[in-house]
Order: structure tokens, then C-alpha cells, then sequence
């Protein structure tokens, strides 16, 4: 059962959280915290058996991690999954720039072989990749930008094989703390995006079907001289696209208003704070799984196996 403290639908518009990112170029921007937390989730996942075939990088936004999850696992073939197509555009010339002398489409497939990455324009709850056609799902930072993370999860549920792994990290609630306190601060009223505890994760793991979850988090907190550096950054990560925030371009009064209220957060060490919550989980696909509509499914290829084994 969904925790009551996770709510069907998260205050997200996910078109405005494509129109945010497309402005962002190669999000190159936002690499001080997304190149981090891949290293990081990478660390955790050389602790892992597996030798997936197929990857689905969820998320995949520029493509910065194609080089990272092809030299974890370089005979596996890769694909990127994103909602926004400017960024897929980026991934798709950082993938030339990785394999610059891959053959053609066309000999690949007279050879045999797949090209070694393929980009899907998609939203992260329907990928429209076959079932159980996927090893390993891979998604940084990219679940909280989702309005129904359950519905992602039982997504990747169904694209997974049985005993394949999802492996991801997200924002938990107290990322942004300052910012929010600010604004409350400032009494200006504009709504900030929610993010989901990590122990509601773990629930919504096990009742979409997988089996094992481990969630854990840590909080980084990234210090700043000023208050335009502060805000520079929100915005480099993918600034506010939560339904109700103020529209359009605010006004320098309101403006002055959140600086002045940011500029009081300043810490004895004279420099202003932000926290950031990381949420890692990891879980794998069980055999058993249950569908939206309540019905308990087993995978004919688990069946297959056990069956051999007797």
C-alpha cells in the first residue's frame, strides 16, 4: 500500500520540467553535483554482481554518464531515456564524440551487432521499451522531477527482467531547506517542488514488485559568498517547476526581498548555506508482480528457469 505520507501526484509539471532543462544547453552547468552523485552511486554499484546486457540510462539528460556506465560495463549495449529532446540532441553528439569511428547503422546490422547506443524521447512512466527487455535501470537525480513516482517504478518494473536491478538516486525533503525558509521569510508565496522520503522509496519498491530494496541518503551542504551564487545554482540544477509557483519573470522588489531574506541565513563560517538531500536505492525485479489493477503476475521466463533447475 502507498505510505500515507506519499501522494498520488507530486505538485510537478513535467513539460515545464522539459522547458526548464532545454534552456540549460548540456546541463555542463550542473555537473558539480550530477557528475558527483554518479561517481558516487557508481562506487555503490562496483559493490554489485551483475553484467547487464542491456542498460536503460532513465533520466539520461546530456549523456554525461554514457562514459561512466560504458567502462563499468562495456560489452553492454545502452540506452538513454529523456523527456526533453534538446538534451537528447546533446547526448547524441557526446555519444559521437565517445565513439567517433562506429560503423554505420546499416553495416552494424549486416554484421550482427547493435549500435552501441540508442536515445528515446520519453517520459520516465512510459518508455514504451518491450517487458522484461532490460538488466539494469540507471536514473540520477531525475526521479523527483517526476509527478508520480509509482508510476515510474512500476514502469521500470515491467521493462526489467526478473532479477534485473534499478539503481537510482533523487532529492530528498530537505534539499533546498534555506531557500524555502527564505521565501517564508520574505512572505513570498510561490511553491517549491516536493520531494519524497527515502523510507516511502522503499515502501513504494516493494509494492511495485521488487524484492530487496536497500535505500540509504546523505546531505551535502554547498556554501556560497552570495546570494546571486545561490541562486545561480537552483537554477543550474533545474530551478522550480512546481505547479502553483509565481509565473513569468518576478519584479525587483520581490527579488530584493528573497536576497535580503537569503542574506540573513549567512553562517558564523560568512558564507550562506544549501543543503542538499541524496536519496540511493537500489532494488531487484522479482519474479512476482503486482499490477496496477491489483493482480499478481509471475514472469513465464522465471518459470522457464525453475522449471530447468528441477
Amino acid at each position: 500500500m502507498t505510505s500515507p505520507s506519499t501522494p498520488t501526484r507530486l505538485p510537478i509539471d513535467p513539460n515545464h520540467v522539459a522547458l526548464q532543462f532545454a534552456r540549460r544547453g548540456d546541463l555542463a552547468d550542473a555537473q558539480f553535483l550530477y557528475a558527483e552523485i554518479a561517481q558516487r552511486m557508481d562506487q555503490r554499484l562496483k559493490l554489485i554482481r551483475l553484467q547487464p546486457a542491456v542498460i536503460l540510462d532513465a533520466g539520461c539528460g546530456g549523456g554525461q554518464q554514457l562514459g561512466l556506465l560504458h567502462t563499468r560495463y562495456p560489452s553492454a549495449h545502452y540506452y538513454g531515456l529523456d523527456h526533453c529532446p534538446a538534451l537528447l540532441n546533446h547526448a547524441q553528439r557526446r555519444a559521437q564524440e565517445l565513439w567517433p569511428r562506429r560503423m554505420p547503422g546499416w553495416l552494424l546490422k549486416l554484421m550482427g551487432r547493435t549500435a552501441p547506443a540508442r536515445w528515446i524521447q520519453a517520459d520516465l512512466a512510459t518508455t514504451n521499451l518491450a517487458p522484461e527487455s532490460l538488466d539494469l535501470v540507471w536514473s540520477n537525480l531525475s526521479l523527483h522531477w517526476h509527478p508520480a513516482p509509482h508510476d515510474v517504478l512500476q514502469e521500470w518494473g515491467r521493462v526489467l527482467r526478473p532479477n534485473g536491478l534499478v539503481f537510482f538516486s533523487c532529492f530528498g525533503p530537505a534539499t533546498l531547506k534555506e531557500l524555502r525558509s527564505a521565501l517564508h521569510a520574505a512572505t513570498l508565496r510561490t511553491r517549491t517542488p516536493d520531494f519524497v522520503d527515502m523510507h516511502d522509496f522503499g515502501d513504494l519498491l516493494v509494492e511495485k514488485g521488487f524484492s530487496d530494496p536497500v535505500m540509504d541518503q546523505e546531505v551535502l551542504t554547498l556554501t556560497y559568498e552570495t546570494p546571486e551564487q545561490l541562486l545561480a545554482d537552483v537554477k543550474a540544477l533545474g530551478g522550480n517547476a512546481a505547479v502553483g509557483r509565481v509565473a513569468g519573470l518576478v519584479g525587483k522588489a520581490w527579488r530584493d526581498r528573497l536576497m535580503q531574506a537569503l542574506e540573513a541565513q549567512r553562517q558564523p563560517d560568512g558564507r550562506l548555506h544549501l543543503t542538499i538531500e541524496v536519496a540511493y536505492g537500489h532494488a531487484w525485479r522479482s519474479a512476482l508482480r503486482r499490477t496496477p489493477s491489483g493482480e499478481t503476475r509471475i514472469s513465464v521466463s522465471a518459470i522457464g528457469r525453475k522449471s530447468a533447475k528441477e
